[in-house]
């Protein structure tokens, strides 16, 4: 990391969060495919960090798991051994999420102290710091939910807490990316017809970029509903669903907008469809920015051919019924198809 430069330093800095951010996302999606989140009934953010040190206090942790719904109706034969396995998993997740406050805030303080970080600025990236709080707060709110009655944590939270990772992983990456690549000095307005100077085809596509930031925002939100009643492990047939491109059973639930929330056929087929919509619109985007702007051609292709990688990820996870591994590397791709999206559309805007 480069002090002398204080841009490049803060981007990098936002990099490394980012990165982290990418890292905690995957072993909270291996925790989930484990069914290991409910395994610490606590929080205690400070002591919490630290593991058990001794036989008595893994004795003491699970005789509380053991009070919980889920050892009770789901997990009454596991042992020690396996309490092991599963709370290893979450604490890391819970970790690594510790870990992020550590790293984002101490630079930042010693970024602040340097004048590297001023005004606006300083406030923008603290109220990163602040957005990553509220995600804490927001797992464990989750957490709570499948301590209650029903072993299984509320698919609503678990989109909030999925899409507020999202959100902070693309406000630090998108910062980070313009402290690296300053605007560039403006030329004479082209000839073509244009708004406040620019040209209306590029225009467009700025818009379709973000209308795409947005869809694809969606899609993740989708796909934690999935996760969460578990619609995966239904209709395990691509590209139909079970020989329907609609099941038939999509809005048997009343209300009927609960359906898309609550029924597997529809919130699966609407992660489906929305999948269907990227697989037209990500290329012509891409398509549209190489041709509009050479600098931006390399993110542009990496959007493309990293969106075949995670749609050939999906169908793989789905055909095989959701093991962990492809589980896991499915979640993780959409970040990165979230990352690869915002770099093409920030390279084309900047140049």
């Amino acid at each position: 990391m480069n002090y002398h430069n204080p841009p490049r330093a803060v981007a990098w800095w936002l990099f490394a969060c980012c990165a982290m951010v990418f890292v905690t996302m995957v072993v909270g999606g291996v925790t989930r495919l484990t069914h290991s989140g409910l395994s610490i009934v606590e929080w205690k953010p400070l002591i919490g960090a630290l593991p058990p040190l001794s036989h008595a206090d893994w004795l003491e942790l699970f005789a509380k798991y053991q009070q919980t719904p889920e050892f009770i109706k789901r997990n009454h034969d596991m042992t020690l051994d396996g309490f092991q396995f599963i709370f290893w998993w979450e604490w890391a997740h819970r970790l690594s999420g510790r870990l992020i406050g550590v790293v984002f805030l101490l630079p930042y303080l010693f970024f602040l102290a340097r004048g590297y970080l001023k005004g606006a600025l300083a406030a923008k990236v603290f109220g990163f710091f602040i957005l990553g709080g509220l995600q804490g707060a927001m797992g464990w709110y989750m957490v709570k939910s499948g301590l209650v009655d029903d072993p299984r944590v509320s698919q609503y939270r678990l989109a909030a807490h999925l899409g507020l990772a999202f959100l902070l992983f693309g406000l630090m990456f998108w910062t980070g990316l313009g402290m690296l690549q300053p605007r560039a000095a403006k030329t004479a307005v082209s000839p073509a017809p244009s708004h406040k100077g620019i040209p209306l085809r590029i225009t467009f596509t700025w818009r379709l970029g973000n209308g795409l930031v947005v869809l694809v925002f969606i899609m993740v939100l989708t796909g934690a509903l999935v996760a969460g009643i578990r619609a995966g492990l239904a209709y395990n047939t691509f590209p139909l669903m079970n020989g329907h491109f609609l099941p038939p059973e999509s809005f048997v639930v009343e209300p009927w907008w609960l359906n898309f929330f609550t029924n597997m056929a529809l919130v699966q087929f609407d992660h489906r469809l929305i999948a269907w919509a990227l697989m037209g619109l990500i290329p012509w985007l891409a398509w549209r920015i190489a041709r509009e702007n050479p600098a931006a051609r390399t993110p542009a292709l990496l959007l493309v051919l990293w969106l075949a990688v995670q749609v050939t990820l999906g169908v793989a996870t789905l055909l095989l019924q959701v093991p962990v591994a492809l589980g896991a590397a499915h979640q993780a791709g959409a970040m990165v198809l979230f990352g690869l999206l915002l770099w093409a559309i920030h390279a084309h805007r900047r140049a």
